[in-house]
């Protein structure tokens, strides 16, 4: 058999081995996250969050079909989409390995010896193999998320060019670049991060075309590729985009015409150009320039597929972020706007004082005839600015992580060196090099690692030394042992690439060189340029998995690298088989033994389920507000895609602050009808009413919400105040709120029942929690005074306390979800978790609600993992309230569905908390086996992990984590109370004696 057809049997027996893999770990429907959104707008093709993936949408709106009618089936269908696109992946990451080492190791017109054609096909299972069961890599794999395709598109620009250099010399050759070009531009369609393949392949292209490079060539060609990847990023997707607007703006308001006649001008004109510019070439036989703009027009044919956004935009789906209709919206959909800015070279930190305020620029937003004005641009001007911010955000938490994390006092003003250990010990370290570690070292467990020691660590503990205490797991604690996704691969795939990268470097340095431009542009380069903040609230290991495929192209080679280390002592074949076998056992299949069981999805569907339950909780009509990615695209996915509960409207409060989505809620979507907003669109517009600020203008009692509404969507001057720059605002004269009730209302619409008529109050007063009103809560005022309780309001449970916009005491728990009742606040309870709407509530968590398969599932991610302790919480919520209610009978029901549906291992810290209650809750029913059950249980896990801190602090002689010292010694001391109260004397003997052992090794590293 030749050599191209063994390359081309053995790259398809990768896809097969990879789509194998994918398919059955995939994830049975809807995933966290933005997978909820990506499923519900690519199936009825709306319009998902900024900057887009029309391409995404359009190839999972095609597999969809496959679901043949059952909508159930759909979300299945969309992520095997991603398992093929990532089987494909590895098919081009297999033929890129084997050309890059074919090139090294065959000369031109050279037979290929078996040794050679055993080391090259060797080398490209061994790297595909590896990048295949990479961690970030196989997550994204299993989930309809846009970077399955995404890694595709670099996959195959990568090839693409590759397939180019061993053909430059034939006529047409060519062709391949105009085909890198083509891809490259549809990937503008998938997501951004494929630009970052471009100044690897202009590096390609510019050792192939000089034999002889230079320092000096080297160093024009990295700049020039720098400015390719600037002109692709800014001038074809941004400028090209704000010319366009621009030119509308002077066609429609200065000539006259109508809407979109300067964007039709702008296409002649630039069609016209470069059919000019590329007849020029042709005829001048100017090749270079001709490749430069035939790759121009192709970058643009890929970039079209965002023309879909508009078409849908003004079908007004019910998904239809930014509403880019027209030209000024869609700039700022394609610009990002509404994630802000970062500085990046020159800027501030996160205590520079503020000086002034600069405008940067116009806002514009189209009106009936004209572009009208919407604002200005503006930016704060800062007395210190330094090179290189990295500590910019003045968001207080973010603060705080800043000071604690570099260790700062208050009055500490970083420089530029602090500003650079920032970014080199967090951005690069923490929130990039542990990523790397996970998937080629090892990984401690499923924990957010972003900030703190210990979660999420590489491998035993914090730092790859503790690699040698790999196979000593007998103190080692059960959150790491018991964690599926405690994964040691013992540095052998990191040992693999380096051995590989070495090789490459001394037999080839100018190809080697591009893979490593590769790796810096997909993985370091994305540090600098993302200039990420603290805390965020999930992992970003997804954004470096381009410098993840590169290394494994490392990891491949490093078996010709050791086929010739041990050639001295073995035959070229028997050397290539062995070195084959040695990195096959040490990398891919290390990895698949050790990475199967955290990332097998097929056995749990919570997001689902969750999302269901979302809807189940509301009455018929009802209004859900959400605030967070988990608590909306998942419902999103179920209302858009299996058609649950279409009477319920979903207002997610994030979003609520824009004009388009509040015209969006003053629409009919699916089976609900228009929210009761009042506000005209003049009134809510972009640059109107943005953020009003609160003005205390003393007044002590309640207003009332209509007369208070009045103020705030007043234009009349005497309404306003006026501001410096001497324009007139509304502002917030009161904190202080009253929404009267009118008891009728609250009864007919079945709100309340009518047993509980004496409960109703006669107004709502609360006091308001913030210093301004933006546009978002303006327009839940505006529902919460028209609503007149026709349509029940919830607030989902997810969301931040500041969201709830001070009615905390008015919200009562029905699971999942908080219902907003008019009854006379409890004023003995404190707290919005004891506020419980007992009927509901015993119905969702014993009829209604689905849990995900969460007690039998194979594995749980963290998010999942997270949700069992918000069940577990509700539990002990409802639980409590009934026993409060003497419903004992209906208590111990609640507990044993607990049972049921309850997972009874621990899963993180937080669900061994959650515990406490539940035992407690046990002991008030009497249920003694059972919490005593729970006590013995607790008391072991917190035995371990106390044992496994101690001995880390006696061996280091100070504490890893004083925060879980403790809050485990805290609890332990809870349990011994508790066991006191309900005289279990045993029990409660064996835990005192078990706190005060701790406290006795923990004394010396507390200071008491």
């Amino acid at each position: 058999m030749t050599y191209p057809k063994i390359n081309n049997l053995t790259g398809w027996l990768c896809f097969f081995i990879a789509a194998v893999t994918y398919i059955l770990t995939l994830d049975q429907s809807a995933s966290f996250w933005d997978c909820g959104e990506f499923i519900a707008s690519a199936f009825r093709l709306e319009v998902v969050h900024q900057p887009g993936a029309p391409l995404v949408s359009m190839i999972q709106r095609i597999f969809s079909a496959f679901a043949l009618g059952d909508v159930t089936r759909v979300a299945y269908f969309m992520n095997v989409a991603s398992a093929l696109a990532s089987a494909a992946t590895i098919l081009f990451l297999f033929w890129t390995i084997t050309a890059l080492a074919k090139r090294v190791l065959v000369k031109a017109n050279e037979e290929i010896t078996s040794a050679k054609t055993i080391s090259i096909i060797g080398a490209g299972l061994v790297g595909a193999l590896a990048y295949t069961y990479s961690d970030s890599f196989w997550f994204s794999a299993v989930e309809a998320e846009v970077y399955a395709l995404s890694s595709l598109c670099t996959a195959v620009a990568f090839w693409g060019i590759l397939k180019w250099e061993s053909q430059a010399e034939q006529p047409r050759a060519d062709r391949w670049l105009a085909f890198v070009a083509y891809v490259i531009g549809l990937s503008i369609g998938v997501h951004l991060l494929n630009l970052l393949v471009i100044p690897a392949v202009v590096f390609v292209y510019y050792f192939r075309k000089t034999p002889n490079p230079t320092n000096k060539g080297i160093i024009k060609t990295f700049l020039v590729s720098v400015l390719i990847l600037a002109f692709v990023q800014f001038g074809i997707i941004q400028y090209s985009v704000s010319t366009a607007a621009y030119i509308d703006l002077f066609f429609v308001n200065t000539l006259g015409l109508g809407f979109g006649t300067g964007i039709l001008f702008f296409a002649i004109l630039l069609i016209s150009a470069l059919v000019f510019a590329i007849r020029y070439s042709i005829q001048k036989k100017k090749q270079v320039l001709n490749l430069a703009l035939v790759s121009t027009v192709l970058l643009i044919f890929g970039y079209s597929s965002f023309s879909m956004l508009i078409i849908r935009a003004h079908a007004k789906p019910n998904l239809n972020n930014t509403n880019p209709e027209n030209a000024f919206t869609f700039l700022n959909y394609v610009n990002r706007a509404q994630y802000g800015d970062r500085p990046l070279l020159y800027g501030e930190n996160y205590n520079s004082e503020k000086i002034d305020i600069k405008e940067t620029g116009k806002l514009y937003r189209k009106g009936d005839k004209k572009y009208e004005p919407a604002g200005t641009k503006s930016d704060y001007v800062f007395a210190e600015n330094t090179l290189l911010p990295r500590m910019y955000s003045d968001k207080p938490e973010h603060v705080q992580f800043y000071k604690s994390w570099m260790g700062f006092d208050d009055s500490h003003k970083p420089g530029f060196i602090d500003n650079l250990n920032y970014m080199f010990s967090f951005q690069a370290g923490q929130m990039y090099m542990r990523y790397f570690m996970w998937n080629f070292v090892g990984r401690q467990n499923n924990q957010d690692g972003q900030v703190g020691e210990n979660g999420g660590g590489w491998l035993s503990g914090v730092k790859p030394v503790d690699a040698i205490r790999l196979g000593d797991q007998k103190n080692l604690p059960p959150s790491i042992v018991d964690n599926k996704a405690y994964n040691r691969f013992f540095f052998l795939p990191f040992i693999l690439g380096l051995i590989g990268a070495v090789w490459h470097f001394k037999r080839n340095q100018k190809q080697a060189g591009i893979i490593g431009l590769l790796f810096f542009f997909t993985g370091v380069a994305i540090v600098l340029y993302l200039n990420s903040v603290p805390i965020e609230p999930r992992e970003r290991d997804y954004a470096y998995v381009g410098s993840f495929y590169a290394f494994s192209i490392w990891i491949g080679l490093s078996v010709i690298g050791l086929k010739e280390w041990l050639l001295k002592k073995m035959t070229p074949v028997k050397s290539a088989i062995f070195a084959s076998l040695i990195a096959l056992i040490a990398a891919p299949l290390l990895m698949a033994n050790q990475g199967w069981d955290d990332h097998n999805r097929s056995e749990s569907h919570l997001a689902r389920d969750i999302s269901i339950d979302y809807l189940k909780s509301c009455a018929p009509n009802a209004i859900l507000f959400t605030y967070g990615d988990n608590d909306t695209f998942p419902v999103w996915y179920a209302q858009e895609v299996e058609h649950v509960r279409p009477d319920v409207r979903i207002v997610n409060l994030s979003l609520f602050t824009a004009d388009w989505y509040i015209d969006g809620m003053k629409r009919k979507q699916n089976d609900s009808t228009p929210l009761p907003i009042s506000m005209k669109p003049s009134q809510y517009a972009e640059g109107t009413r943005d953020v009003i600020y609160y003005q205390d203008f003393k007044i002590a009692q309640n207003v009332e919400l209509k007369q208070l509404m009045e103020v705030l969507l007043s234009d009349n001057d005497e309404d306003k105040i006026t501001l410096q720059d001497g324009s007139k605002a509304n502002v917030l004269p009161t904190k202080n709120f009253k929404l009267s009730v009118n008891q009728r209302e609250v009864l007919d619409t079945g709100t309340v029942p009518v047993e509980d008529a004496g409960k109703i109050a006669n107004s709502m007063e609360w006091t308001y929690n913030s210093d301004y009103l933006t546009k978002g809560t303006l327009a839940l005022l505006d529902i919460l005074t028209h609503n007149n309780w026709k349509r029940p309001i919830y607030f989902s449970a997810a969301m931040p306390d500041e969201q709830y916009v001070g009615l905390n005491k008015y919200l009562y728990s029905e699971g999942l979800n908080y219902r907003l009742l008019p009854l006379k606040p409890d004023t003995s309870k404190q707290g919005i978790f004891e506020q419980v709407n007992v009927k509901p509530f015993l119905k969702n968590m014993l009829t209604n609600y689905n849990y995900g398969n969460i007690k039998y599932a194979n594995h749980l991610d963290r998010q999942s993992a997270d949700d069992v302790t918000m069940f577990s919480n509700m539990f002990n919520s409802l639980i409590g309230g009934l026993i409060n209610e003497g419903k004992i009978a209906e208590s111990k029901a609640v507990v044993n569905k607990y049972y049921e549906v309850m997972p009874l291992k621990f899963y993180s810290m937080r669900h061994l908390m959650s515990s406490f209650y539940f035992t407690e809750n046990l002991y008030r029913l009497n249920d003694l086996n059972r919490a005593n059950a729970f006590i013995n249980q607790s008391a072991d896990y917190m035995k371990k992990e106390l044992t496994h801190l101690a001995d880390v602090a006696e061996s280091k002689k100070r504490l890893s984590s004083e925060r879980d010292v403790h809050v485990y010694m805290t609890y332990l001391g809870q349990m011994v109370k508790l066991t006191q109260v309900y005289k279990q004397t045993k029990m409660s003997n064996k835990l005192e004696k078990q706190y005060n052992q701790f406290m006795t090794r923990f004394s010396p590293f507390l200071g008491s």
